[in-house]
């Protein structure tokens, strides 16, 4: 079936709208608090700043050093955002409306597939492109080189596209096999990968011109006043927007989901035919 933006944004907007108690405090616990918890532990490393490119080299080895010092922040806050993101999809799609506490326990259940499908699609990612700039850089020189990475650009974008719907096919699906749960995702989104790269570069366009006008105003409120103020509030304004984004996000793949899934069930041997 063609994929309809409209049909797929109107369907994540229900989601939110009957679901928004659970979803203010999956939202608060798993993705605002962490990123707050960030801010304020790792605010180098969360907004980085360097006054002249000299300062640069400077600034990265501080948020490399802070990432150092911080690792397990970052681990745990992982593992947090991983059980809440699949928690958030079965709380948003489950008809037989689980508590919160089953959505979490599947959550759980289901982040050892999650975390080991992320990486087999990395390195899909990364082996699909790497190799063929790689090679082209052995024998053309730099100049090939940059021209193969701009050609390569689609190819990164269509690939994001075919696995976005992953993180669907493991929570709602209950597909637990990593490659089962790639294969999924590439057949549901066979067929419209440009309507949904297109959807997706619109939607993320809109909700970071948002999170701008929102951050800067403030930002400037924040300024004014200065020290710790500055630090807390910008953080929070953040967070807020880092939430936000994600609800909306997930609610989005949630209805992209259920717009191209339907109820037919789909064989692994047709995924890449």
């Amino acid at each position: 079936m063609k994929f309809d933006m409209g049909q797929a944004w109107n369907t994540a907007t229900s989601l939110i709208g009957k679901n928004k108690d659970v979803i203010l405090v999956v939202a608060g616990v798993f993705f605002f608090l962490p990123y707050l918890a960030s801010a304020l532990l790792m605010p180098e490393a969360m907004a980085p700043q360097a006054g002249n490119p000299e300062d640069m080299q400077a600034m990265m080895d501080a948020v490399m050093q802070t990432y150092a010092d911080y690792w397990w922040v970052m681990l745990i806050i992982f593992v947090m955002q991983g059980i809440g993101t699949l928690a958030l999809l079965v709380l948003l799609t489950d008809r037989a409306r689980p508590t919160l506490g089953d959505a979490l326990k599947r959550g759980a259940t289901a982040f050892p597939s999650y975390f080991v499908t992320n990486i087999l699609a990395a390195i899909a990612i990364v082996v699909i492109v790497a190799l063929p700039v790689g090679l082209v850089v052995s024998v053309g020189g730099a100049i090939f080189a940059a021209l193969a990475i701009f050609l390569i650009f689609p190819l990164i974008f269509y690939l994001m596209v075919k696995f976005s719907l992953i993180m669907p096919a493991i929570a709602i699906d209950g597909i637990l096999n990593p490659v089962a749960a790639i294969a999924r995702s590439w057949r549901l989104t066979k067929g419209n990968s440009f309507r949904l790269f297109l959807f997706f570069v619109l939607l993320f366009v809109a909700v970071i011109v948002v999170s701008l006008l929102v951050t800067m105003v403030l930002g400037v409120v924040f300024a004014a006043m200065g020290g710790e103020i500055e630090l807390i509030g910008n953080g929070i304004v953040a967070s807020l927007a880092n939430a936000a984004f994600v609800v909306i996000f997930l609610a989005v793949l949630a209805g992209v989901h259920q717009q191209l899934a339907g109820d037919r069930p789909e064989a692994l041997g047709e995924v890449f035919e």
